[in-house]
């Protein structure tokens, strides 16, 4: 199993931090570097500062959100990054969720399914560098009755084939990722129930697809704090998790929430949810059992998080994601490095 890190949202006042993170990680040996975006910085020129500051770790976008770009841009980008950075980005994409799509963005979040499934293709095609036509329900190129004709890409990525990631939670977007994509970025994953919250339907659409899960890079993320105290860490964890399960979307449309209910915390899932968005977000952090943050998170001393990284290895994840908790940045670097001894540990480096 290898490791990657996952420095999140860069403009949140540690960018200095990150950077060295991300440099620490590159010596250390781990195998990828992920930037996230939302409604703030965005995924590719972070990963562009990062790659040209590190020597072999890849770095990989989770995710570029499907609505921000045309996927011709995308294309256009992700050919650019590999180029740029000698055969080191990863593609993870993602269709964000309703209102980050329609307020930020003004695209309507609809067909989800569909509007992945068209973007990959065109991306694909264009960073094949044929000469790009499709005819779609979401995209038609070139544009019927008018001046545009087919056009090739002309920057030269340095890979043929540009490794490609989807964000899935639910059960169709698995499916589909399985069918369509070279790997799965996960959230709130827990080795427990990963088999049926995620892995049988990735299966399902490998299958589909008519391959195995061979070659297929299952990329779950999981905060990482280091310590004696593990109910004091999982404390830490308390808003982040809130946020998402009570406040990420709408009351109807909240796919961790979802998640939370799906892993057997349908009366907490909604205990937050509903505190969450009648603006109590201490109740709400307040609800979160400590048995889904410990369960979504590696905490503890090494030992204790290498015996977790083996139930990980065991349920098959095959990339696992490392977003390493700390007040300063001697304390996520200490996490960093604690992180490559319990994978030794657990033998699985």
């Amino acid at each position: 199993m290898r490791l990657g890190i996952n420095l999140g949202y860069w403009g949140a006042g540690m960018d200095g931090d990150n950077l060295a993170v991300a440099k620490e990680a590159d010596q250390l040996g781990y195998d990828v570097c992920w930037a996230a975006e939302a409604y703030g910085s965005d995924a590719p020129t972070v990963l562009a500062w990062v790659a040209a500051q590190t020597e072999r770790i890849d770095v990989g976008s989770a995710i570029m959100q499907i609505p921000a770009r045309q996927p011709a841009m995308t294309a256009m980008t992700a050919a650019t990054l590999d180029s740029l950075s000698g055969g080191r980005f990863r593609l993870g994409l993602g269709v964000s969720g309703p209102q980050v799509s329609e307020g930020w963005y003004g695209i309507k979040f609809d067909k989800p399914l569909s509007r992945t499934r068209e973007y990959v293709e065109i991306v694909r095609r264009a960073m094949s560098r044929e000469r790009l036509s499709y005819e779609g329900e979401h995209w038609t190129l070139p544009l019927p009755g008018g001046p545009g004709k087919p056009i090739k890409l002309t920057v030269h990525p340095e890979r043929e084939h540009i490794p490609l990631y989807i964000a899935a939670i639910g059960p169709k977007n698995l499916e589909q990722t399985g069918e369509i994509a070279d790997g799965a970025l996960l959230i709130f994953p827990s080795a427990d129930h990963l088999e049926d919250t995620a892995l049988k339907y990735l299966r399902a659409g490998r299958e589909k697809a008519g391959k195995t899960m061979e070659g297929f890079d299952v990329c779950p993320t999981l905060p990482l704090a280091i310590g004696d105290d593990v109910a004091g860490l999982a404390d830490m964890f308390r808003p982040y998790t809130a946020l998402y399960v009570g406040g990420m979307g709408s009351r109807k449309q909240n796919f961790y929430n979802q998640l939370a209910q799906r892993m057997g915390y349908e009366k907490e899932a909604a205990e937050i949810q509903d505190k969450y968005l009648a603006g109590d977000k201490e109740g709400a952090a307040a609800a979160v059992p400590h048995q889904l943050i410990d369960q979504t998170t590696l905490l503890g001393s090494v030992d204790r998080i290498a015996e977790r990284m083996q139930a990980y290895a065991d349920a098959g994840v095959t990339t696992l994601t490392l977003a390493p908790a700390g007040f300063t940045l001697d304390e996520r670097i200490t996490a960093l490095r604690a992180g490559t001894e319990a994978l030794e540990r657990a033998g699985l480096a």
